[in-house]
């Protein structure tokens, strides 16, 4: 007769739980999320900005992250080596309408989480290119730099 195995058999309950726990947890990260109004975008403010804000038609230059939710993939990020900061003109469909939408109302300095679902992303198509496939969710964490509104730096 064999003596138990008390290690063994705690090893075996951890290694069933922790991914479980893992799967639980994961709503929660998202649940401090807001919605846009009218939008299937969501976003989280990291860190607080303060002056200006993003407003259509601004010109608007920002650091940003992309993930692919799916496997939780980086395709781009102007933070990494040879990238510098991005700028596009906010709220008239320069980019894809989750990032477009979530960006209005942030403050120069202000970091936001986004979760963009593919349909306000890059749709059913994806964006191969970047390793973003057919409908994707994209999460992006993206810090407003500057605008340049209508009347100049702002």
């Amino acid at each position: 007769i064999s003596a138990p195995d008390p290690i063994g058999a705690q090893m075996k309950a951890r290694v069933l739980v922790l991914p479980l726990l893992i799967v639980a947890l994961f709503p929660l990260a998202l649940a401090d999320m807001e919605p846009i109004p009218g939008y299937a975008t969501t976003k989280q403010t990291i860190t607080a900005g303060s002056g200006p804000v993003v407003a259509k038609g601004d010109t608007v230059t920002v650091h940003a992250t992309g993930i692919v939710e799916e496997g939780d993939k980086k395709f781009w990020s102007t933070k990494d080596p040879g990238q510098k900061p991005f700028t596009y003109q906010a709220g008239v469909g320069a980019v894809i309408t989750g990032w477009d939408q979530g960006c209005l109302g942030m403050n120069v300095g202000e970091t936001r989480k986004l979760r963009i679902p593919a349909h306000e992303g890059y749709g059913a198509g994806g964006f191969p290119a970047w390793g973003i496939p057919p409908g994707g969710t994209l999460l992006f964490e993206i810090e407003v730099l500057s605008i340049k509104g209508k009347g100049g730096e702002l």
